[in-house]
């Protein structure tokens, strides 16, 4: 036994100084994430203790990249609308996106569905929450707010949207304000703003690539904090609902994604290099602000136009969260089977229209994937405390769907700049 130990420790050593040579020497930012994530599990594995502290590495990170969002945005799309001028884009833009994300967003709750009908992870469950999951599910339900669809798409107070993070707010404020300047006809009033706005955009992009340098040490210090907090062993009782997840998220991204992807002619590898460095972190740290700068800046030197970039992608971090719709559909079946409550189709079809209507707007939102999932579940008279067993492993889980998140509104801004013929040419750019 002790030298089967001796051996898989060997291994994961041998490993990992391999993964840091090569990374090493081919100097790519993709590669030193996958490193550090592979050490994150290591430490996280064999030094618990420690690892319970890292978690600060990441909020560091954090921090930092929620530093950059507001005035990349607002700088962004000030120079994409103002600097051309062309009004009518505006809309048909944002016409094109809602129809876009709606038809995609809705194929991924019934992949969900379908997933958990097959699977039946919830049958027979007889796990109940623990106390660990019960005080975290208190402290996301405490801070539980009203959330009205439409109002809160508009900003109250911009310093306030910012300081929120409210993605979606920050946007539409950035639209009107790029309108206003559009307006303005004196060049001489309008001109120094517009110039600001194209320096400010450029020194956002440079302040992303020196914050990017701390994102191996964010990725080592989430990975570490999760497994040493959770354990590789909380995923015994729930594999199956895990597993069920995972499945039916490669389902979505080789069955939907990928046809898309075909189907606008995308140059498949060369896409893929420009979005891993952002789906990697996305996955690491389970956030997708975390990648949100550097998938704006990947998908511009990929040959997207920076207004396409500035209004789709934030756009689609609140109507098209593909992986979260798809796991809020697979979880609230889930809890109702837990319950021994057997929804009809008739059911189904009505959680997933309660799915369509509150799943749009909340990316700024704490927990927000729990509060809608409890708030589906007390819709259909199902009991919410089932659905505290889930938080055991939603970091695992967490992963998953936010890549899938990225990758899909990456991949909308690819689709909008081809509706709109707007691509220049998919260019072959080295990226990492």
């Amino acid at each position: 036994m002790q030298i089967s130990h001796w051996f898989a420790d060997s291994a994961a050593l041998i490993s990992l100084t391999a993964l840091s040579a090569i990374a090493y020497f081919r100097k790519s930012l993709s590669l030193w994430i996958l490193t550090a994530l592979f050490a994150g599990i290591l430490c996280g594995i064999y030094f618990p203790e420690i690892s319970l502290e890292l978690k600060k590495l990441s909020d560091i990170f954090l921090r930092l990249i929620k530093t950059i969002i507001a005035p990349l945005i607002f700088s962004t799309l000030v120079v994409g609308i103002a600097g051309h001028s062309n009004l009518k884009q505006v809309g048909r833009m944002g016409i094109k996106s809602i129809i876009y994300f709606e038809l995609v967003t809705t194929v991924a709750l019934f992949i969900g569905l379908l997933a958990i009908n097959i699977s039946r992870a919830g049958d027979g469950l007889a796990t109940q929450a623990q106390a660990t999951q019960i005080q975290k599910a208190e402290e996301i339900l405490s801070q539980k707010k009203n959330h009205d669809v439409i109002l809160d798409i508009f900003p109250e107070n911009i310093a306030r949207s910012v300081a929120e993070n409210q993605v979606l707010q920050v946007v539409v404020f950035s639209i009107l304000f790029a309108i206003g300047l559009a307006m303005v006809k004196d060049a001489d009033k309008q001109r120094p703003v517009l110039k600001f706005a194209e320096s400010l955009s450029e020194v956002m992009f440079k302040f992303t690539d020196v914050v990017m340098l701390f994102a191996p040490f964010a990725v080592f210090g989430a990975v570490a904090h999760a497994v040493s907090n959770m354990g590789i062993g909380v995923l015994m009782d729930l594999l199956k609902l895990v597993a069920t997840l995972y499945v039916s998220l490669l389902v979505f991204l080789f069955g939907v994604l990928l046809p898309i992807a075909l189907a606008i002619k995308l140059p498949i590898r060369n896409f893929w290099k420009a979005i891993s460095e952002p789906v990697s972190i996305a996955f690491a740290t389970a956030s997708s602000e975390a990648a949100l700068p550097k998938a704006m800046e990947n998908l511009e030197k990929f040959g997207i136009p920076r207004k396409i970039v500035a209004f789709v992608l934030p756009t689609g971090y609140s109507f098209n969260l593909d992986g979260t719709t798809l796991y809020l559909s697979m979880a609230s079946v889930f809890v109702a089977q837990a319950c021994g409550v057997e929804l009809t189709i008739g059911e189904q079809i009505q959680m997933c229209l309660i799915l369509m209507l509150t799943s749009k707007g909340v990316a700024g939102v704490r927990g927000a994937s729990f509060l809608i999932l409890v708030g589906t579940v007390e819709a259909l008279g199902l009991q919410p405390e089932k659905a505290f067993v889930i938080l055991a492993v939603d970091a695992f889980m967490d992963m998953g769907r936010t890549s899938i998140n990225v990758i899909g509104n990456c991949l909308a801004t690819a689709v909008i700049a081809k509706w709109e013929n707007e691509w220049h040419a998919w260019k072959r750019v080295k990226f990492g």
